[in-house]
């Protein structure tokens, strides 16, 4: 098939649910012969832009409930054969595990590296998530830890994922995870359904 122009994945390494999409994107990318660009985006920072967050105050519907949204994820992952373990607080740093997934990007590890961590937040039981934790995970890819802190720590760094932010309020995408196929926007991990059928489409 004739992939399509554009396509982007925007995902947040600390979204619970960015988690569940991102043990699906690749496969879905070699089912439907298509390659979505990575692009890691801080979730809580997209609602700042914005100026509306729902995780403000006392949650203003049951899906923002933090305990129907650790049942929902389980039975996710139960479906993907993945594991999900509720991480020990929800004050996870989003914006350095934000920084770590665009220093892995520059060194051309963006996709495993996303992964990896995410599995460190939602699947391993691992607390703190700390910079450690975001240093170890490039180690245990192999990458040279004095590069990837370098990197983690630039202020270009920085700047790169505020970038990715507001490029990304500017497309449309209110939350992670958002796949967008030119100009059509996907939201939610359980919207990769409706991604299949849509690309499916195209061909």
């Amino acid at each position: 098939m004739i992939a399509p122009l554009n396509c982007a994945f925007y995902y947040s390494p600390g979204s619970r649910y960015s988690y569940l999409a991102l043990s699906q994107v690749p496969d879905l990318e070699a089912e439907l012969a298509v390659t979505f660009d990575w692009i890691p985006v801080i979730g809580a920072r997209i609602r700042a832009i914005r100026g509306v967050d729902p995780f403000s105050g006392p949650p203003q519907s049951g899906q923002y409930d933090w305990d129907y949204r650790r049942r929902d994820a389980q039975a996710w992952a139960d479906l993907y054969g993945i594991e999900f373990i509720e991480p020990s607080s929800h004050l996870i740093d989003s914006q350095m595990l934000g920084r770590g997934a665009v220093a892995a990007s520059h060194m051309d590890r963006v996709r495993d590296y996303s992964w990896a961590l995410a599995v460190k937040v939602y699947g391993s039981g691992t607390w703190p998530i700390d910079e450690a934790v975001v240093i170890g995970v490039a180690g245990e890819l192999g990458l040279s830890t004095a590069e990837f802190t370098e990197r983690l720590r630039d202020p270009a760094t920085a700047a790169e994922i505020e970038s990715n932010c507001q490029s990304a309020v500017g497309k449309g995408v209110f939350g992670t995870p958002t796949l967008l196929i030119d100009n059509e926007l996907f939201w939610g991990n359980d919207r990769l359904p409706l991604v299949r059928h849509h690309i499916s489409k195209l061909g």
